[in-house]
């Protein structure tokens, strides 16, 4: 996540620096060097952020198709996908292993490459 996304997450959220840290367990000087960019914003931090602008966005208006209607899957995908498992297809980017352009990603920071690109995560910004 860089800087830019980073900053419109957080007005978005309608926070203040202060307000944000406290929500993320951070310091105000944490989130400070990530919106300067003096510091990588950490993988716990963006999925928190992404997580609470799912939140607000279900809230604020009706919630998104599940993922593996939006990439229509077929069906023999999404039943070795963690997202269809737990029918958390709205959140299939906060979960790792599942079946993103055709294969589970090995960490966190593959997946995010996939995700950052994909209407699913990027309908929430």
């Amino acid at each position: 996540m860089d800087k830019q996304i980073f900053m419109l997450a957080r007005k978005k959220l309608s926070k203040t620096q202060k307000q944000l840290a406290e929500l993320l367990g951070s310091s105000t000087k944490a989130i400070q060097g990530y919106e300067q960019g003096w510091r990588h914003v950490p993988p716990h931090v963006e999925r928190q952020i992404f997580f609470l602008l799912s939140r607000r966005r279900q809230k604020d208006n009706r919630p998104p198709s599940p993922c593996w209607e939006t990439k229509k899957c077929p069906q023999e995908r999404r039943e070795q996908c963690p997202a269809w498992e737990f029918q958390a297809g709205e959140l299939c980017w906060f979960i790792n292993g599942t079946i993103c352009e055709c294969k589970a990603k090995k960490n966190w920071k593959e997946k995010m490459n996939i995700c950052r690109g994909c209407e699913v995560l990027t309908s929430i910004l």
